[in-house]
């Protein structure tokens, strides 16, 4: 058995002793533990900064494994791509050739997708997915689709066609030079 106290008249308070003192065992394991909590709630934190591409910061629900290697194979022909941000391509870089993006459709190149809607027009957007950062990875029957919570966006102008995405997804401006699609 277990001896307990039921004292009323014992002092439970932590008081700050004078110097020579010794500090009760109770003190002691209070301030111990307070410690502790204090460490393990600073360890759990969230942080304020965003690394997102698009500038916004997302639930910690991270992406399936393996998705963003399956987006980051790059275009589905033989365009060719380049590094950086989806806003960061350089005015005149090459993203994909014409030839490689069907009509009503699009491709992953780099870090945009690019889609041509219409014979001869095409847009990019980002391939990441304005719900919770996953990468788009497919582009099919007009829209632009994310395998983590099923997302869609439409291929004109990347506004959200299905799923839980908030926005749409941030568009970057191109045009077609020769037989390239550059950033414009």
């Amino acid at each position: 058995m277990t001896d307990v106290q039921t004292r009323t008249d014992v002092d439970t308070r932590c008081e700050h002793e004078q110097a020579g003192t010794h500090s009760t065992r109770r003190c002691v394991l209070l301030g111990a533990g307070g410690l502790g909590a204090a460490a393990v709630l600073a360890a759990c934190g969230t942080s304020t900064t965003t690394t997102n591409p698009n500038g916004t910061d997302y639930a910690a629900d991270p992406a399936p494994a393996g998705s963003k290697g399956a987006a980051a194979g790059g275009s589905t022909g033989g365009g060719s791509t380049t590094g950086g941000d989806s806003g960061g391509a350089a005015a005149g870089a090459s993203l994909a050739l014409v030839a490689d993006v069907p009509t009503g459709g699009g491709i992953i190149a780099g870090d945009l997708v690019i889609t041509q809607p219409k014979q001869g027009t095409f847009k990019a957007f980002t391939k990441i997915c304005t719900h919770q950062g996953c990468e788009v990875n497919e582009v099919k029957d007009g829209t632009i689709n994310c395998p983590c919570h099923g997302a869609k966006y439409s291929i004109e102008d990347g506004s959200v066609k299905g799923g839980p995405a908030p926005k749409p997804l941030a568009e970057t401006k191109v045009k077609v030079d020769g037989d390239n699609i550059v950033a414009a």
